[in-house]
């Protein structure tokens, strides 16, 4: 079976064909087998850097212009004709509501002429099942061994824990109040004049050698565990450090954000608003802009610019202490890590959960995959009292890509869950 995945959901234009082996499921065989003939991504990245952010409608215009030439492409490199196509995959939502009209568009016209139906998918389930990408086989007759799930889906656009009892069965248990852990990042990073996008840079600029584990994983340091708490994280405090750091002398403390409240919500504003104020108070200068190449006497907080003005502004930072930048990015990262695999955790012994599963752009983090994995594999005796599997996509599927959407589509086919082009619609805002 041949699927034509499409994602058009914020500022990549994904086209990807997808082979999929529906005899052995329909043999009741123990695994389906995904072949991904091609998968092509246009990225915007270098048009959107000078706002800091995407700028929606100049997405939507680059969407307009790439995707036929997308398309093309993934269809010479598959070495397939249209003809050959089965059905068509297609992200509706959540999403930016202009990208996402590109992709609808453009699918509707292509569905009306092929007579092809189309499978609408959710942009956050295809991030959980794009650790079905690849090589990777899924055991359908070992289901029970599997589920239920935690899943963590972060991203630049959203932070959800969402119970899977099932396949296309999710409960959601928190999300981002306020701005999601990848959108965090990105304004630290503004703020550390580190450039865009900023978890790239600050996972990056946040590598420092000597990391030692309080868990003894690459060295070990002991610690008083604390009996009074009944977290999976039973030696952690609000502005601890989960990894701390060797022979590092600036010592920065920020927030683990609502890491103890009783709920699975996140938030990470706050996070970004102390990064800001310890920046301000410390020794350094502020960044400074320069507009058409002349530097402004005018200081700014680039958190409050308006996204109008940043359009004609260029930022750059004058601080010349590289080990405070290296530090500050460490211990923001570590921030956000320790939020995520706590409250993950946390749900993962409340549920039952036998598998955590990982998705999302911010997923490809190497520091969050590698303690991700430490932790759900600990002995029993050490903070944890469990041992779960722990799913992650390779890296290249972590970000938005239409091969995840392929794959989420097929399991949708099987259900009879096929649409004409009539009724496909755009759905910005939906849930899973």
């Amino acid at each position: 079976m041949i699927i034509l995945g499409i994602d058009t959901s914020c500022d990549d234009t994904s086209v990807a064909i997808v082979e999929a082996d529906k005899r052995g499921y329909q043999r009741g065989l123990a695994q389906i087998k995904f072949n991904i003939l091609s998968s092509i991504i246009s990225s915007q990245v270098k048009i959107h850097a000078q706002y800091g952010g995407v700028y929606p409608f100049l997405a939507k215009r680059e969407h307009q212009k790439n995707l036929p030439v997308v398309f093309e492409k993934a269809l010479k490199r598959a070495k397939i004709s249209v003809k050959e196509i089965d059905f068509i995959a297609l992200t509706v939502g959540p999403g930016l509501e202009p990208c996402l009209g590109v992709g609808v568009n453009f699918v509707k016209e292509l569905a009306k002429e092929l007579k092809l139906p189309i499978i609408p998918v959710n942009h956050i389930e295809a991030h959980i099942f794009a650790n079905f990408v690849g090589n990777v086989k899924c055991q359908m007759s070992n289901v029970k061994t599997l589920l239920p799930a935690i899943c963590l889906v972060v991203s630049g656009g959203h932070t959800q824990l969402i119970l899977m009892k099932n396949f296309g069965e999710y409960k959601i248990l928190g999300e981002t109040r306020d701005d999601a852990a990848g959108e965090c990042l990105d304004k630290v990073a503004r703020i550390l004049g580190l450039g865009y996008p900023g978890g790239p840079a600050i996972e990056k600029k946040s590598k420092i050698k000597n990391r030692v584990s309080i868990y003894g994983n690459e060295g070990e340091e002991e610690f008083e565990e604390d009996k009074s708490s009944s977290h999976p994280f039973a030696v952690a405090r609000e502005n601890e450090v989960l990894f701390a750091h060797k022979k590092s002398k600036i010592k920065i403390k920020l927030p683990r954000p609502m890491i103890y409240q009783k709920n699975y919500d996140f938030s990470f504003s706050g996070l970004k608003t102390a990064v800001l104020y310890q920046y301000q108070k410390s020794k350094t200068e502020f960044p400074f802009m320069e507009t058409r190449g002349k530097k402004s006497s005018k200081r700014i907080n680039p958190l409050l610019t308006p996204s109008l003005s940043l359009g004609r502004m260029k930022f750059s930072s004058p601080i010349k202490n590289k080990k405070y930048k290296q530090a500050m990015a460490a211990e923001v990262q570590q921030a956000v890590i320790d939020v995520l695999i706590y409250k993950t955790l946390k749900a993962t012994k409340e549920f039952k959960a036998k598998s955590i599963i990982l998705g999302g752009g911010v997923a490809a983090n190497e520091e969050l995959r590698r303690q991700f994995k430490v932790q759900s594999s600990l002995p029993t005796g050490r903070p944890t009292k469990f041992k779960v599997n722990f799913f992650v996509p390779p890296k290249k599927f972590c970000t938005d890509n239409a091969a995840m959407v392929g794959i989420t589509a097929f399991f949708h086919y099987l259900k009879g869950e096929s649409r004409n082009w009539q009724k496909i619609f755009v759905n910005a805002n939906l849930r899973i």
